[in-house]
This record gives structure tokens, sequence and C-alpha cells, in this order.
């Protein structure tokens, strides 16, 4: 497996990343995001995928494809649904073979008494906030350390 990531890598993800953020910021159904994974603890190698988890209340985004273009700023197939309990994951891969993986969580997954041990997993792995107006993400993180 290649380890060394490349700098067209590094910016293809950066490309991704803001697209995300800009996304994100632009949707009232979104109440949080965090980038979690390789990326967030700066591992990530040349097959890693960008994992993100994004808070919202919406159904919309599991049963739909509409967003998909919008959320990474370009045409993008979707390649895995996955129903995780908590979690509704939808990866797709965007012309340049970066893979995204958009986990979809209620509100309730932030919740900190008690830390659910997938979550508190998911955050202790890794995570950077990108959004999070109602600090529910930042008191999730500060109570799995």
């Amino acid at each position: 497996m290649p380890s060394v990531l490349s700098e067209r890598r590094r910016s293809e993800f950066n490309e991704a990343r803001d697209a995300i953020q800009t996304w994100v910021l632009a949707s009232d159904e979104i109440v949080g995001a965090l980038l979690v994974g390789s990326w967030a603890r700066g591992a990530a190698r040349m097959d890693s995928d960008l994992d993100v988890v994004v808070v919202t209340e919406s159904a919309r985004f599991a049963e739909s494809e509409t967003w998909i273009a919008d959320a990474v700023g370009a045409p993008a197939e979707l390649v895995r649904t996955g129903d995780w309990g908590a979690l509704v994951e939808r990866r797709v891969r965007l012309a340049s073979g970066l893979e995204v993986e958009f986990g979809f969580v209620s509100p309730s997954w932030t919740r900190i008494d008690p830390i659910d041990p997938g979550t508190r997993r998911v955050v202790t792995d890794g995570c950077e906030i990108w959004y999070d107006p109602q600090g529910r993400l930042a008191a999730l993180v500060r109570a799995t350390r």
C-alpha cells in the first residue's frame, strides 16, 4: 500500500474539504460536521478515504442522491450505502478516485450521558470539528478525553 501522500492527493483532499465545508455551512438541515479517521489524525495514505460525520435530523441525505454534487463540488458516483444503526453511510467516488464517506447521524449521536461506545471509538480515533454552532461536538470531544 502506498503510504506517502502525493501533492496531488493533498490538493484533492483540500478541494473536497473546502467544497464539503461550504455545503455544510449553506445547509439549514445540518447541525454539525466532523472530519474523522486518518485525515483527521494526520495519518492519511494515498488509498485513504475522507470520512465526514454529518449531524442532521433530515432523512433526505440517506434517501436521495440529489445533494452529492453540491456536497463535493463536482459530479461524483455513489458507490455504497450502508446502515450501521446510528449511522447511515453514503460513500461517493470523485473523478480523481478520492472516496468520501459521509456518515449521517442524528443529534442524539452526540449525546454524552452516556457516550455510545461506537461514537467514542470514532471520536477518539481522530477528529476535527468542521461545524458546530451549538457546541454539541465540542462537548462530545471533551467528554471523550
